[in-house]
């Protein structure tokens, strides 16, 4: 039995060192495997209205859920993303892709079949504790498993790589949402509602699928480069030295880009969240209950297509450039969305975000390789994971920013169609702020790299170096 630190055996990171002919293509579709599992998570308010009729059946009893209790489900699932990927990103860069990716498909698994026990006895903290913390664990480290290691296996490629496998975390919904609906009506009765059911299927097929991924995926040799490679020229926003996960919270370039990404985030995920009501009231009768649907799916496409469009694209204008088209964008784009609503014009408004939820998608899928290009290879995965603290943070600020500023508004006699105004300017005020941090990243001081000792190293190096 081997050891290492992995473990040992069948998870150690040695045992998922690739042996020579093994091809880097097999790598994305195992990342694949769990992004498409875990990005389930943008599709769970399927199960919203019909949990709110457990009891009920045909319509909500006294003793159902609220649909504002079943909301923490989600946010409690994003918190925990954040908040698992910070905590757990050192032990997922040192232990390996294959012992993360098995973690994360038994918290995923296990966090369904405990809502399923939760929904069986109509008790919400167990669904609380389900998909909200053990699922949301899931998320963090599975989210972040596959990274390093594609940004390892394409040196020349990292934004494509990594947009490649984020796409996947986008795309989630739309294999989940119609699967989820599908299989409840399967399971549905004239006096039972199949969420149960659904749950405990939805928990076996993730496990299957996300096993598949763990078990394809390898590492590469430390001395291995793809056929025909050159490394890139050289630049001061390109480091070929690494620095060490805890190092990186002392630089000031993580916390501008942490700075960046919460931008970004929480100006797509206010959208997002509230798109389809926001559409109709600012185009009323114009815009159909069925029509903001659509916008919905279709805002979607171009989440998933964002990640890796974007993302590939970074690979030629540079990570901090295409963070530069992002606030330019944005701020242009979120100063227009008034003016759309004002002329009535439904195309414009679509077009304008469609094109911020794809820099959504695409800021998530660009900053592992900016974190790449800052802070070397050997922890941008555990660095990775102390980053997505913004997409946590980003969670509240959103929602908050176009819900609260919106009913303020309306309490105080603003027309409905004029209330999401102020929340379009202060948004695109954070794309200025976002504009300022970005350009002040700047190379890493060389006091940060890490130097060839040991004990800095960790004990995957140390055992490596042994």
């Amino acid at each position: 039995m081997e050891t290492g630190s992995g473990g040992g055996g069948w998870f150690s990171r040695e045992r998922t060192v690739a042996k020579p002919g093994f091809s880097r293509w097999m790598v994305p579709p195992a990342a694949l495997c769990v992004h498409l599992c875990i990005g389930q998570a943008y599709a769970f308010s399927v199960f919203n209205l019909p949990m709110t009729k457990l009891i009920g059946i045909s319509e909500s009893a006294p003793d159902d859920w609220k649909l504002t209790e079943l909301g923490w489900i989600f946010s409690l699932a994003i918190f925990f993303l954040g908040v698992s990927s910070a905590l757990f990103g050192r032990w997922v860069e040192e232990g390996g892709p294959r012992r993360a990716m098995f973690t994360a498909a038994c918290c995923w698994a296990g966090g369904f079949l405990i809502s399923a026990f939760g929904v069986s006895i109509h008790n919400l903290w167990l669904i609380y504790l389900g998909y909200g913390v053990l699922g949301g664990i899931a998320l963090g480290i599975g989210y972040i498993s596959p990274v390093s290691t594609l940004m390892k296996w394409f040196p020349d490629r990292p934004g494509m790589a990594t947009g490649m496998a984020i796409m996947g975390f986008g795309g989630g919904a739309f294999i989940a949402s119609p699967l989820s609906v599908w299989l409840m009506n399967r399971f549905n009765t004239e006096t039972h509602i199949g969420v149960m059911e659904t749950f405990v299927v939805l928990g076996i097929v993730y496990f299957v699928f996300m096993m598949v991924g763990s078990i394809i995926v390898r590492v590469p040799a430390a001395d291995w480069k793809p056929e025909g490679y050159v490394a890139p020229r050289e630049n001061k926003l390109i480091s070929k030295n690494d620095v060490y996960v805890y190092d990186a919270l002392k630089t000031p370039q993580f916390w501008l880009i942490w700075v960046v990404l919460c931008v970004n985030t929480t100006a797509g995920i206010g959208v997002l969240g509230q798109a389809s009501a926001m559409s109709q009231e600012m185009f009323p009768g114009q815009i159909t209950p069925i029509a903001a649907a659509g916008l919905v799916g279709l805002m979607s496409l171009f989440n998933m297509g964002g990640r890796f469009a974007w993302a590939t694209t970074s690979d030629y204008l540079g990570r901090r450039n295409t963070y530069f088209v992002f606030m330019t964008l944005g701020f242009i784009l979120y100063c227009l969305v008034p003016y759309t609503g004002a002329i009535g014009s439904v195309a414009g408004f679509v077009l304008c975000f469609c094109i911020i939820i794809s820099m959504y998608g695409g800021g998530f899928a660009t900053v592992p390789a900016y974190l790449r290009d800052m802070f070397g290879t050997r922890y941008v995965g555990a660095i990775h994971g102390l980053l997505l603290t913004a997409w946590s943070a980003a969670g509240i600020f959103g929602p908050v920013l176009v819900n609260y500023i919106r009913q303020y508004n309306v309490t105080h006699d603003v027309p409905k169609a004029q209330a999401y105004g102020t929340t379009m300017y202060i948004m695109a005020g954070l794309f200025v702020l976002g504009f300022i941090c970005n350009f002040l990243v700047k190379a890493v001081d060389a006091r940060f790299h890490m130097k060839n000792e040991t004990p800095a190293l960790g004990a995957a190096d140390a055992a490596a170096k042994a």
